[in-house]
């Protein structure tokens, strides 16, 4: 089915189209702005036009969406190198917005967004927002951050397409939200799920039951997250907790979202990017339903086109359930943040399962490594919950290490700390910090 076609299937808003379309129809779909995308970023973006060059492929050459694994992979490295308007493909005159990251690690990624990007920007996170069981004319707190990272403003305007009243509440000043969400009765919360604890912690501290506020909708995203944070996220609040996936380098959230009918994984928007998992050593394309990294390439993006993008996430696709698109995995880590101890392999995710079953211990813990004496150590320090007296503790302790032994493989220091002294995050929470000096 062409763009043209699309366009007159669509329902009763304008991000309903593409869920209108049989698998037969999105494919199609999405060859034919696959191939439109390739011949834009060849054309327009020197990078992209020497990389295919280099790989021996024009756009002329994708005949099939299997011939994509014929064209090279973009990296993060690639962005930065080119900072800070060198991957856009259309003058910078068209770009009505920019946002970038951190740059804690190195020089930052800059993105751009023309008219139409931030259009369809705001149609899709309107369409996970929906897919959440979020409705027309709620009451909608983002707490994500605003500023230069994508979570905040995403939320904002997908919130407004959707027609929901937006509380632009932004991240920190926790005793402010909590006041906030008791005068203004959000019915829906947009946040990431760490600080959605803390905030869930401060209603208690105030002898509020979470429970009893207007909140019936978490959105949660911008760090990866388990089962079990989920069940104890809806256990102590009472809402259902969806997850939503994005990346700024691709558009920011809403690339992929979960549905409040099935949560069984986040289905991928396909009518506008088109997902691939490979192997993170080889980069070979991997079958679907095996575990391996995302890699994206966007399909309706005028001012920054991505071709192959490695997301460094971990995850399978799925078949789709609730929706005709495929599914994606909650991601279960990120290959840069493996802890490799003593040989194997650890991610945070797998601690986080752990200390929320272990009694005595609160959903709050950090990771640090350390190298006292040429061994690497790590140490899981986990809060005790309220109330967890020195027999409690000491059993948690325990427990927790016996647990990360029998299911992890390996062995690891525990601390338990007093409730509420670990730092709260209120955007993407630093679960390891790497204390070793370099070899």
């Amino acid at each position: 089915m062409t763009d043209a076609a699309l366009g007159q299937t669509a329902g009763r808003d304008a991000w309903d189209a593409g869920e209108q379309l049989g698998t037969a129809g999105l494919r199609a779909l999405q060859l034919e702005r696959l191939r439109t995308t390739l011949r834009h970023a060849y054309e327009n973006v020197p990078f992209y036009r020497d990389a295919f060059r280099t790989a021996g492929v024009v756009p002329d050459d994708c005949r099939s969406l299997a011939d994509l694994a014929r064209f090279p992979f973009t990296e993060k490295a690639d962005l930065r190198e080119h900072y800070p308007y060198g991957m856009f493909a259309v003058p910078r005159e068209r770009v009505r917005r920019i946002h970038a990251s951190s740059g804690t690690t190195g020089r930052p990624t800059v993105v751009g967004y023309t008219d139409g990007d931030l259009d369809v920007w705001a149609d899709l996170v309107a369409r996970s927002l929906r897919a959440a069981g979020a409705r027309r004319g709620d009451i909608v707190h983002v707490a994500y951050g605003y500023g230069l990272f994508t979570g905040g403003l995403g939320a904002h305007y997908g919130a407004e397409r959707l027609g929901c009243t937006v509380v632009p509440a932004s991240g920190g000043a926790t005793s402010r939200q909590v006041r906030l969400i008791q005068d203004l009765a959000p019915r829906v919360i947009m946040v990431t799920p760490s600080y959605l604890l803390t905030l869930l912690d401060e209603f208690e501290r105030r002898g509020v039951d979470p429970r009893s506020t207007s909140l019936r909708v978490g959105v949660l995203g911008a760090e990866p997250w388990t089962e079990a944070m989920r069940r104890e996220i809806e256990g102590r609040s009472g809402i259902d907790a969806l997850d939503i996936y994005g990346l700024s380098e691709v558009m920011g959230p809403g690339v992929a979202a979960e549905c409040v009918e099935t949560k069984d994984g986040l289905h991928v928007w396909e009518d506008h990017f088109l997902p691939e998992v490979v192997d993170p050593v080889t980069g070979e394309v991997l079958p679907e339903g095996a575990e391996g990294e995302l890699v994206f390439t966007s399909l309706t993006k005028e001012a920054m086109p991505v071709v192959r993008y490695r997301t460094r996430d971990l995850t399978r696709l799925l078949p789709g359930t609730a929706r005709v698109f495929r599914r994606m995995e909650r991601v279960t880590g990120r290959s840069d943040d493996m802890v490799i101890l003593r040989g194997v392999n650890l991610f945070p995710t797998q601690i986080e399962e752990i200390v929320l079953r272990t009694p005595g211990l609160a959903p709050h813990f950090q990771l640090r490594l350390t190298r006292p004496d040429r061994l690497d150590v790590l140490t899981v320090r986990a809060e005790a919950r309220p109330g967890a007296g020195p027999e409690v503790r000491e059993a948690a302790a325990r427990g927790l290490a016996a647990a990360v032994k029998d299911g992890i493989g390996v062995s690891v220091e525990v601390e338990v700390t007093e409730p509420e002294s670990l730092e709260r995050s209120v955007g993407k929470i630093r679960r390891i910090v790497d204390l070793r000096p370099p070899r």
